[in-house]
Order: structure tokens, then sequence, then C-alpha cells
């Protein structure tokens, strides 16, 4: 058996793995890094729009700060957010942007004067300060009151991936590609590592280490059209699942991005319609105004593409061999904008669609595209049921999202909680000693090894692919945008059902090595353990929250369901999950329950909603007229981060209120975008 030890160990080489490493390396720790893909190949690199960060650069974002930002994201997670999280998250993003122009991001920078853009639908022009030329630029995204989603044209996660991969290469932090973690080495208490397998050579490896990081993205590709990459199956929630020990959250919590392209699934950027690009129907007529007048195509990710689906179940949508669709018009932006800006959508089009965006509608309907669920953690992104334990990212349920994501937040999600975890991972590693215990390794290793070999004794049974293809089905039938009880217990019946027949898989072809066939089989009845916490997470809570719309349980229920979903396999011969509940504590919220500001105001309230804003008043009250806006968030909601990350960030009204009389020496994280 070959054992690898390190201090920090990372699964997975996307956005939010490689941040946690550097922040670990930068601690002087041996760190390692475990990708199935080179790193420069992961799915961060797919995100196209932008990330959020209260820069408050441009006119649109003048205004802007973490408190804007923060209250954006606690009502687009429809008050599922832990609220904590949310400040951490909002309050670093802006240090983040900035740390990684000093990495070499190009991101798009604002021009002084006037400039032209589309908003509602008209031209409108706009006059940047001179004071804000050549600094970081923002665009409109949807569910946000300010400008502030930062970009790189439309390849900003392509941008971000290079600049940190580069940082990575700079500092020796070692990569090893082509490999797959399938088993947590754990004595119950204490995570001590992985199992992996060698994609190429077949190879078991045990990877100890006092800190294991899970930075494995989504769940996505249990459905049978997403836009996610290929590898965003769900492993590593599966990992932690099959402990028995950790849990994972709001595994139901799963996003809908409206606009992939019709039939192949691929995303079209929010920053087509954050640009000005219109909806339209099969008469051409844009219809979101009809639907949400104030935000119209701009509303909450969810909310648009529940009104995208509502509004072809009318008849509205075009006809196709693939289904209906609707039409997403970028043609008013001109094509200077689509060729400068929406690069990358240009490209797609022309590419799977043989268009012209710039001269032709887009072919587009609501796909599914975010896990808000993942593996359940802490403020500090540890699980809670398994010490030294952590995950990250999509990965992750970090919980900043709850039960919906604003677009922009999940890529700033990967570098800034990639940022404040790793130093947290780092504080961990230097704590905690590295435990070595041969026979819990080779217990693990013997588990897996018994795994594979049955796979490839086993001459008749059932084929991993026909397995998975009817368990894409079944959740892209049942479990979709609107969910009803009838379809989710058929959908829970059916997926245990597959779980059942999972456990007589055969494959064909016999190779312990490069063999895809086996990687398939030993991923699938993972996958199935994923899609029944989604499932029988969906068919318990009897509710609508964000992107979890019942349409037998049309209302928010604060009263009953202001929880967090917990999902547990302590048994590894039962056929579904173990929920529970984790009970959102609103005297403690800063921002207490309520409207999110599209369709019915028809929430069901919680009891302590009222008993906390009277609290919120009093307390506000008590500070006085002169209380600064830090004064007033301490008050209300503490809280935790690490030292270098707490001072403030400047923006460009503080430059101008306070004209700086020299230039610092050495770049400032939080307040310098031009470094």
């Amino acid at each position: 058996m070959k054992l690898i030890y390190t201090d920090s160990l990372v699964v997975g080489a996307g956005l939010a793995g490689l941040r946690v490493a550097i922040a670990s390396k930068e601690r002087g720790l041996d760190t390692l890094v475990l990708s199935l893909i080179p790193a420069k190949r992961s799915h961060s690199a797919a995100a196209q729009g932008g990330m959020q960060a209260s820069l408050g650069n441009t006119v649109k974002g003048m205004g802007d700060s973490e408190d804007v930002h923060f209250q954006d994201t606690v009502k687009g997670s429809d008050w599922g957010c832990d609220q904590q999280v949310a400040r951490m998250f909002a309050h670093c993003a802006p240090k983040a942007v900035r740390e990684l122009a000093n990495w070499g991001v190009p991101w798009t920078r604002v021009t002084a004067g006037p400039r032209q853009v589309v908003v509602n639908a008209e031209k409108v022009t706009l006059e940047e300060a001179a004071e804000a030329h050549g600094l970081i630029n923002a665009r409109d995204f949807g569910g946000t009151k300010k400008w502030r989603t930062c970009y790189t044209a439309d390849g900003t996660g392509h941008s971000l991936l290079y600049a940190v991969d580069n940082k990575a290469i700079s500092m020796d932090i070692p990569v090893h590609e082509r490999v797959e973690a399938l088993k947590l080495i754990h004595d119950g208490s204490r995570c001590h590592g992985v199992i992996a397998r060698c994609l190429i050579t077949g190879e078991l490896r045990a990877y100890i280490a006092r800190a294991t990081t899970i930075a494995t993205g989504g769940y996505g590709r249990i459905y049978e059209v997403s836009t996610n990459a290929v590898i965003c199956e769900g492993i590593g929630q599966a990992l932690a699942l099959e402990t028995g020990v950790a849990t994972l959250g709001n595994m139901e919590a799963v996003q809908f991005h409206p606009t992939a392209i019709v039939p192949v699934g691929i995303l079209t950027t929010e920053g087509c319609r954050g640009d000005g690009g219109l909806l339209r129907d099969k008469d051409g007529y844009r219809f979101m105004p009809d639907y949400e007048p104030e935000k119209k195509e701009l509303a909450s990710r969810d909310v648009v593409s529940r009104r995208m689906t509502e509004h072809m179940r009318k008849g509205k949508g075009v006809d196709s061999p693939y289904g209906p669709h609707l039409w997403l018009d970028i043609t008013l932006l001109g094509r200077k904008h689509v060729e400068t800006n929406l690069r990358e959508v240009k490209e797609i089009c022309e590419n799977f669609l043989g268009i012209d965006p710039a001269e032709e509608w887009i072919p587009v309907r609501p796909t599914q595209h975010y896990s808000m669920g993942g593996i359940r953690t802490n403020h500090t992104g540890e699980s809670p049921q398994l010490k030294g334990l952590f995950s990250v990212g999509e990965a992750a349920c970090w919980d900043m999202h709850g039960f919906n994501r604003l677009g922009g937040n999940s890529l700033a999600e990967t570098v800034v909680g990639g940022m404040i975890i790793g130093k947290y991972v780092a504080d961990f590693c230097e704590q905690e000693e590295l435990v070595l215990d041969t026979a819990l390794v080779q217990r693990f290793r013997d588990e897996l090894n018994q795994e594979i070999d049955e796979l490839l004794a086993r001459e008749q049974g059932e084929s991993p692919f026909e397995l998975k293809r009817l368990m894409q089905r079944v959740m892209m039938d049942y479990v979709g945008i609107f969910r009803n009880g009838p379809e989710l217990e058929k959908a829970v019946a059916e997926l245990k059902d597959l779980l059942a027949r999972s456990r007589n898989i055969v494959v064909t072809c016999k190779k312990r090595h490069a063999n895809p066939e086996l990687v398939e089989a030993l991923r699938v009845r993972r996958m199935l353990k994923v899609a029944l916490t989604v499932a029988c997470g969906a068919l318990a809570r009897t509710e609508s929250r964000g992107a979890h719309a019942r349409e037998d349980y049309p209302q928010r229920n604060d009263k009953d369901w202001l929880s967090r979903t917990l999902s547990s396999w302590p048994d590894a011969d039962a056929l579904e999950p173990v929920l529970s509940y984790e009970a959102l504590d609103v005297m403690q919220m800063e921002l207490p329950p309520g409207y999110r500001g599209y369709g019915a105001d028809n929430a069901i309230a919680h009891p302590d909603t009222a008993k906390r804003e009277q609290e919120i008043a009093a307390i506000l009250a008590s500070l006085g007229p002169d209380a600064s806006a830090e004064d007033k968030q301490r008050a209300l909601m503490p809280f935790e981060l690490p030292e270098s990350l707490r001072p403030g960030n400047e923006r460009l009204s503080d430059r101008l209120a306070y004209p700086q009389t020299s230039t610092p020496s050495q770049p400032n994280p939080a307040g310098d975008d031009n470094a």
C-alpha cells in the first residue's frame, strides 16, 4: 500500500481548492492537491459573467457597501442562509478582487467619461467620474441593488482560474492529476485523509493529512441536462455522506439557470441580461415585465426560471424537436458590445448553434446549473461531525446561499471562501498533529479494493451507463424547477430501486487500469445516494423557498420550515438517507425574514420575527444618531474573521471624501484596484 503524507490535503483543483492550497502554503505547510483533470481544465473556467464585490467604482455602483451586498445575498437566499457567513463573505469580497488583480487577473476597467449602456431595453448614457478611470468595472446582475459584478468580458472564470493556478505553480504546490478520491479515512470522529485511485494505472493510494478539504464542485450531473462539466457528479458530497458521520446540508436546494442554450444545455451568462439583453416568447413579445414589473429580466435566478417555465406552460414557448424554448435577444446591444464583452457567448452560439447572436436570437430554456447544498460545515469550513474534514466552494454547504444563489456570488465564493477557510485550515494544521494509524488506513483501502474486485469478478448484472441514464431522467422529470408530492414520491421510489440495482453492477471491460467503465461503475452508486438526498429532502420539505418550489405547498413557511436540512447515511445498506433539521435562530439574525420583492407576499411568518424586529429597533435607538454603520452592524450580529481579513474596505467615495496625499509603497488588498 502506497502512503503519501502531507499537512494540508485538498481534493479538487478548481478555484476554491487552489485558494485553500495557497493559504496553506503561505504558512509554510506541506500542501498537496488531488484532481481528476489538469487544474486549468477545472469547471471554474466555465464561469462567464463575473464575481460580486462591493467596490462601488462605477456610477451605477456608487453607494454600494458590504451592508447592501449582505442584504442582497440574504434576500436572494430567501432567508435560508447563515447570515454570519454571508457577512464574512460580503466583507472579504473586495479584498479578494483586489488580491486577484495583484495576481494578474485582467479585470475590465472603468473608462472616464460618457459610455452607452442598455437599461430596460433603452440606450442610456452614463458619465463615469474622472477619479474612477482605470478602477475595476462592474456590470448589473439579477437580484442586486447595485452594479457590483466585476468581470473580464465574459471569461471571468477562465481568467481567475489561470491566474490562481499560476500563483499555485509559482509556490510549488503539487497537483496530482488523474487521481480520484473514493473514500475518506476516518475513525468516526476525525478525518485522516483519503483513499484515492489513479485513473491511469488503477493504483490505490492512501493520502494521509492533518486536514482534508473537499473542493470537488457541485452535483449537477445527477440531472440529464446541466450546465455543469461532466466531472461535476457529486462524488465529493458522496465521500462525506458515506462516512455515515458527516452530514450534507440543504441538498434539495438546486438552482436552474434561466438561459442555457437548447438543446445542449451550455450556459449563456447572466451578463447577457445584465448588459441589457431581453427574454422573448414565440411571438417576439418581451414577457418578463408582465410577471416582475420592477426587476424584469434581472429578477433573482430562481424567479426568472419559474416565470419562463410558467410562460412556456401557457403555450408561449417556441416549438422545436427538443421541446419548447424561449428566445434570448442580445442583438440590441450591438455587435461591438457582443464581440467585446460577450465573446464567449458569441463563440458558443457559433460553434453549437450555428448562429450569430449579434444578428439572431438565442434559443434558451432553464437548465440545472448550481448546487446550493453540499457538505455541511460551520463558519470555519469544518464539518461539525468529523474533525479535520473541511469543505469549500460548491462542494460545501458553508451556507451563504441558502435556497437560492445570486449570480456572481458563486465565483466570488470560490476565492473568498477559499481565502477565509484556507486560513482556518492552516490554523488547524498548525494546532493538530498528523495521526497515522496504518490498520485504519488498511481497512479503508481493503474496502475499496474489495468493491473493485467484486465489480470486476461479476459476470452478469446491471449496466452502470443505463443506471446513470435512468437516474438522470428521473431527476429531470420529477425533481426539477416545479415539484409536487406525487412526482417526488415517484422519484424517491425509482431512485431507491436504482440504488438496489446498483449493487449488482457488472462491467464488460475487466481491466484495473485506464478503464472508463469501471470509473462509471464506482461513481454511479455514489451518485444515486446523492440523488436520493436531493429527492428525499425535496419530498420532506412541504413549503416553497428559493429554488425549491412546491406546487402543492406554494408558500414560504418560516413558522415550520425556517431550518436547514441535514442528510446522513449511517447504515451503509440502507436505501435512503436519514434526514434531520438544524433550526435557524431568528433572534440572532441581523436581517429578520421578510418580503423578497417577487410575486405575492404570502410567507407564513416565524413567531420570533416581529420580536426580533422590535429588538433591532431598540438596539439601534440605544446607539444614538451618531453611530457608524460598523458600530450598528457589530451591535446587531458580531461575526468572526481571521485577524488579517478584519480591516475595512476602501471605496472610491472614500477617496473623494479624503484624498490621498501619497501613493502607498505596497499594494493594499483592502483598497488598491490598480496593483
